[in-house]
């Protein structure tokens, strides 16, 4: 398969839904995420648009996400057991499955993003523990 450029919701549906299919099979982030997430339709289209915004700058606005309340609360259900190797798992397969299918300048971004994202992710996760 050809790669592509990031251009509209539709390539980022994709890569969100492809992303996913990975975590969901995945040994360590499968069991938290399935667990977590009731209704998968409804979660992929909520982080399609939220990847959207980040990408294309379109989409709702950045009031419907809270990505560190949620993180935390995950966190918290599970023990306060989420690791920063979870993140790199994480990290790994988003990057992998934007290598396999995309290219171009919002592919390098989506990258750079998550790794800024995961890292802030964790370190809020971390100090909600103190």
């Amino acid at each position: 398969m050809d790669r592509v450029e990031i251009r509209s919701r539709k390539e980022v549906d994709f890569l969100v839904r492809r992303f996913y299919d990975q975590v969901r099979k995945h040994e360590t982030l499968g069991p938290i995420f399935n667990q977590v997430v009731q209704d998968w339709d409804h979660h992929l289209i909520h982080l399609s648009d939220f990847w959207e915004m980040i990408l294309l700058q379109t989409g709702p606005g950045r009031g419907k996400f809270n990505p560190t309340g949620v993180h935390r609360e995950v966190d918290s259900q599970f023990g306060n057991s989420i690791e920063q190797a979870h993140f790199g798992n994480w990290l790994e397969l988003w990057f992998a499955t934007i290598n396999r299918y995309f290219e171009g300048e919002n592919a390098d971004f989506a990258k750079e993003h998550a790794r800024r994202m995961a890292h802030m992710l964790f370190m809020r996760i971390w100090e909600a523990r103190q």
